[in-house]
This record gives structure tokens, sequence and C-alpha cells, in this order.
């Protein structure tokens, strides 16, 4: 710090976390400076993998996502839930010839039936992509996927094809996944905790397109209603496609006949097959003059 520094009053008197890290940088070896407690704390990577430290590592995840959209100014998203196993139309043949039993050929031409979902998402995407609200300096709708293959690809594609940025939030699996090449780099981010990553999931959505899907879906899209069932969340559109297979897998009528929901629960979310229908709801909601 030069002296005309020091005389400045708002200069920081603390250094700053980086420019401690090269001061220790600097210090000579001995036993001592090389054992792993001497690290500084937020540098030694077993210490932060300890379990007691759970809660630390929430945290860092919390913010992290927080502070890198908030700086890219992202005020809000349309987010996109569905199966990573639907394919894109194009990669229907292969999906079909890699079955080989019956039961094996009977699954991939229903999941090949699907691939209409991935082309409603893409142009789903198209449509609130190229709208670009912008408010309060911020970004609005920007398109926001699981980061993965299937439809959260087909967002995050339709999202590019128009030139602009998508979010990803990916999750770490037992099995390889890596994010898909069309999520936008700087907005691709990476979750241990599916907590955490849900939470990021609505913590900017001002509009849900759940289509179909399995367990992960299923639990995301559930959940949502949930919230807004019991007002902890404010209510947004959310558009579900596929009747068809959502009406096969829940019946949700029954529910409402069993009195374990109220007939209304059924007006949270709106039926949908077209990207068109889906946008046009959004646009009803929010009233915007775009698309």
């Amino acid at each position: 710090m030069t002296e005309k520094e020091e005389k400045t009053l708002s200069e920081r008197r603390f250094y700053k976390a980086e420019q401690e890290v090269g001061f220790a940088d600097q210090q000579g070896g001995t036993l001592q400076t090389e054992h792993p407690a001497y690290q500084l704390a937020f540098r030694d990577t077993d210490f932060l993998l300890r379990d007691e430290l759970r809660p630390v590592r929430f945290q860092l995840e919390l913010l992290k996502t927080e502070m890198l959209l908030e700086e890219a100014q992202i005020g809000s998203t349309l987010v996109f839930y569905g199966s990573a196993r639907i394919p894109s139309p194009e990669k229907c043949e292969s999906v079909l010839a890699a079955a080989k039993t019956d039961e094996e050929k009977a699954v991939a031409e229903r999941l090949a039936a699907k691939a209409k979902y991935y082309d409603e998402a893409r142009r789903l995407s198209h449509l609130a992509s190229q709208c670009a609200v912008v408010e309060k300096g911020m970004r609005q709708f920007v398109v926001c996927s699981g980061g993965g293959p299937g439809i959260m690809e087909a967002a995050n594609r339709g999202a590019s094809e128009v030139g602009a940025e998508s979010l990803g939030l990916n999750i770490v699996l037992p099995h390889e996944q890596a994010p898909n090449p069309y999520v936008t780099p700087r907005l691709s981010f990476q979750f241990h905790y599916f907590a955490l990553r849900k939470m990021h999931f609505l913590l900017r959505a001002r509009g849900v397109a759940v289509f179909p899907g399995g367990f992960g879906t299923l639990d995301e899209f559930l959940e949502m209603l949930t919230l807004i069932q019991t007002g902890k969340m404010r209510r947004i559109p959310i558009l579900l496609y596929g009747r068809e297979f959502w009406n096969r897998i829940v019946n949700f009528e029954a529910l409402a006949e069993e009195g374990v929901i109220n007939r209304r629960d059924l007006e949270l979310f709106h039926w949908c097959e077209t990207a068109e229908d889906g946008w046009s709801v959004i646009r009803e909601f929010y009233d915007l003059d775009c698309g």
C-alpha cells in the first residue's frame, strides 16, 4: 500500500484473500509449513471435504451460482424439466437400431415417439430466447435446463440456435455425465447437492415447462407443485407437456376424488402440446407483447 493509499479513508486495511495466498506461497519450506495443518483453511481441500464441513459446502454451492448469475445479469428464467432419455428426431434411428430384445424394441419405440417433445422444447426455447425482455437492467426468461441430454439439450439448443445464452445446472453422478454442448460455458454450473440444484432452478423461475420424464422430473415437478400449493412459493405458469403420458403415470383426477388434494389444485398447471401453447400461457400470465 502506498503512502497516498494509506491516507485514503475508503482504502481497505485488510488484505484480500488472494493477496494473502500470495504471501503464503512466498514462505520458505520447513517441516511445519509443508504439513497440511499449516495450509490456509480455504485452500485445504481435504479439510473442506470433511463431513463436518457439509454446512460450509452447502453455503458455497448456494453462493457461487447466485453470485455468478447476478454478475451475468440474469433476472429470471424459463426452466425446462424432462427426460434425459428422449432422443432428438435425428437420433431416433440409432435408438431403435440399438434395441435387441422385444422389450427393448418396445421401449425404444416409445422413446422415439416422444422425440416430438424434443422439437417442442427446442421451439419453446426459441420463442422465449427471442423475446429478450430486459427489466431493471436484468435479462428475463433466460432458458435454464439441467444441462444434460434429451429434453435438457433441446432447451439449450433452442437458445443457442437464435444466438441467446442459456443456463445448465448439472449434477455430479456416479456415472459419467457432462454438460450438453449448447449450454453457455459461463452459465454452466455443477452441483453436488440435489437440494441446492433444485433451489436454484426455482429461485429465478418465472415459468417452468415440464416434459415427459422419470423419477427426476417427477421429483422436480411435484416439489414445485407442493411449494405453490402450500403457499411457500408464489404462483408461476407451469406448462405440462404430454397429457396422455402424464395421465398414464399420475392419476391427478384420483388425487382430487380421494380428497388428498383440492380440485382447484389441478389448476396449478396448464396442459400443453406445442411450443405455441406454452408460450401463449406465459405471454398471457405476464401480459407480454413479444412473440
